[in-house]
């Protein structure tokens, strides 16, 4: 196959979207969209839906790099699987030719062998069985030392024929999963800079969601470098979210108007109903449904279930938990896969920890925190904060 590189393009296999019903074009079209910003800065692509898969195919072999699209595709939310796959003709012996030049250099590493065909172009005068034994068949004479082990075989060549083409490739990797950006609407999560928060935020935007980040700052208290770690970790999501605006809310004010006016027992609980209250202002000026925190049962006295009630009271729109019920292992596993971990452990505080009671209240009363609250001038407070946030923007 001299002209290799003009027939190699990525397969992208779409996941649960294949069960929409007369909806299903348009999450393929932000599928694509999606596709196609990750991949402009990478050369000339054409990207285009058929059959459950999004074909990129680059257009001039000198232009496109496809190890970083491949790796930027990967992480495409909506992308149940990908590969890098050979086009050919739908012919056995184009097959045959595609397998030899594409995985030669596999079949030559590897110890054994076996191939497997999907045949989507029932019209093709081959059965799956019947080509995948052509196939094999050539191949083992071609690659004598890499044998025929159709159970537990080193390197599977695998063959789709499709409507058009037919596509040889090693095997498919798993990708990102989920549904495309924004397919599920507008949120704004509420990140700490802790594990859990940003494994909150990457579990929405995988269904869909597209996210307005917000962080809470009290300085003195809180220092710049705490302000750069939740910024490093927006940065991070960004690869998977696309363009995000993160939202810095001071709040210092608030803190301390807590700490001199309401009882110290209430003090988080309080807090917390003041970031719900400000994230939900934001999520109101752009058109956001609902929050997403990375709270979690029981973890902390603010995350018992009459305390997330007497938070959830001080917000109009739902208030999302995604990790609600994982344990601290289950969110700790999905922050490194991610590559948030290293991040959010370093050690510097953030608003929630500076001013923690001694002894918070675990079982907090709703009329009590709002007899609580009203010695507090909740409106200019909360004016206050939103007046004078700053908004920094990742692509």
């Amino acid at each position: 196959m001299s002209d290799q590189v003009l027939n190699e393009l990525i397969l992208l296999k779409q996941g649960e979207m294949v069960l929409k019903g007369l909806n299903r074009r348009s999450f393929e079209l932000r599928l694509e969209q999606t596709a196609r910003r990750r991949l402009a800065p990478l050369g000339e692509f054409d990207i285009r839906s058929a059959q459950s898969v999004i074909y990129v195919s680059p257009l001039g072999s000198a232009d496109a790099d496809m190890d970083a699209a491949f790796e930027a595709c990967r992480t495409v939310f909506g992308i149940a699987a990908l590969v890098r796959a050979a086009r050919c003709e739908k012919s056995p012996d184009a097959i045959f030719d595609a397998a030899r030049e594409y995985l030669g250099a596999r079949l030559v590493r590897a110890k054994s062998f076996k191939v497997e065909t999907k045949r989507s172009d029932k019209r093709f005068p081959m059965g799956s069985i019947e080509l995948s034994q052509y196939v094999g068949g050539r191949l083992a004479d071609a690659f004598p030392s890499c044998v025929v082990d159709v159970h537990t075989p080193e390197l599977t060549v695998n063959v789709e024929v499709r409507e058009e083409f037919a596509f040889v490739h090693g095997g498919a990797e798993r990708g990102a999963g989920g549904l495309p950006p924004g397919s599920a609407g507008r949120v704004v999560s509420l990140l700490s800079g802790g594990i859990d928060s940003p494994v909150a935020t990457y579990l929405a935007a995988r269904r869909g969601a597209e996210i307005i980040p917000i962080h809470f700052l009290s300085p003195p208290y809180t220092s710049e470098l705490a302000r750069k770690k939740t910024l490093d970790i927006v940065k991070i999501l960004s690869r998977f979210c696309g363009k995000l605006t993160a939202e810095l809310v001071p709040f210092t004010r608030v803190q301390e108007a807590i700490a001199e006016r309401c009882p110290e027992e209430y003090g988080t609980v309080l807090a917390r109903r003041f970031m719900t209250r400000i994230a939900a202002r934001i999520a109101a000026k752009n058109g956001a449904k609902a929050l997403v925190t990375g709270e979690n049962l029981g973890q902390v006295a603010s995350q018992t279930l009459d305390a997330l009630a007497c938070t959830d009271d001080a917000s109009p729109i739902p208030v999302l938990r995604p990790v609600l019920a994982f344990d601290k292992r289950e969110i700790t596993e999905w922050a490194v896969k991610i590559g948030t971990y290293e991040t959010s452990i370093l050690p510097y505080e953030d608003c929630c920890t500076v001013f923690t009671p001694r002894r918070p209240a675990t079982r907090p009363r709703l009329e009590k925190i709002r007899e609580a609250e009203a010695a507090l001038d909740v409106e200019g407070l909360t004016a206050d904060a939103l007046a004078n946030t700053e908004r920094v923007t990742f692509e």
